[in-house]
């Protein structure tokens, strides 16, 4: 690898940073390249060509005039999302369910009692919108329910999976609440079997409730483990604490 390579890599491995620890939040203008190339310590080409490979990554945008800002503090996210847009919203139910079945027995496992009080206080504040019909407050509520729920998995691999699909997961819950297959779920069952430590019964809830949407209807004799067959299947739930 030549010398010039390397110092490309450095300034966009630098260049990332800023970004993904929020120092250039999205929506900023970054530095221009005089300002870059002394603080990298690189020559304004290599600044210059660090910020074109996070252009074509899709977390920054040159804009006429204006300058460069930051789009998206995700690589990741970028590019699952140009994968999927367009999706079938069963298809995102689907992938939902393979996550989010691990993703409650986790939290069931492994939620704080701070948690559980915010768990609750969502739900509470997803009853209030239900009931208010307030479409875009229904949809952001929902989904702080379900992100809060994937926090308390204490798991930052699945969290990333799953942060990096919630435009996917957003459009998906407003079309649920726009074409409503069934009642509305409370998730009170859900969150309660979170809060009680319960990961079978947490498993259990949110499977039905995804399965539901989908159109799915669980056979009796899948009442207890329909929840194995997931992305993150497992044969025995081991009670693990907070490490």
């Amino acid at each position: 690898m030549s010398r010039r390579t390397n110092l490309i890599d450095l300034a966009v491995g630098r260049l990332r940073q800023q970004i993904t620890s929020g120092a250039w939040e999205v929506g900023t203008r970054i530095p221009a390249e005089p300002e870059l190339t002394e603080r990298i310590g690189v020559g304004r080409n290599t600044v210059r060509e660090a910020v074109q490979s996070l252009v074509h990554a899709g977390m920054l945008e040159r804009r006429q005039g204006s300058g460069t800002y930051v789009i998206s503090d995700s690589e990741l996210g970028n590019a699952m999302g140009r994968q999927i847009a367009g999706a079938h919203q069963r298809d995102v139910l689907e992938v939902r369910r393979s996550l989010e079945v691990e993703t409650a027995r986790l939290a069931a496992l492994r939620r704080t009692e701070d948690e559980v009080a915010e768990l609750r206080a969502l739900r509470d504040s997803r009853a209030e919108a239900y009931a208010s019909g307030e479409l875009d407050r229904m949809v952001e509520v929902d989904l702080a329910l379900h992100r809060a729920v994937a926090r308390a998995a204490h798991n930052p691999v699945l969290l990333a999976l799953y942060e990096n699909l919630q435009d996917a997961i957003s459009e998906n819950i407003r079309f649920n609440f726009e074409h409503p297959a069934h009642d509305d779920d409370s998730h009170h069952a859900l969150v309660e079997a979170i809060a009680e430590a319960e990961p079978e019964a947490a498993m259990r809830e949110i499977d039905r409730y995804l399965s539901d949407l989908i159109g799915e209807e669980l056979r009796p004799a899948e009442a207890g483990s329909e929840a194995t067959n997931g992305l993150f299947a497992h044969e025995e739930p081991a009670a693990v604490g907070l490490e």
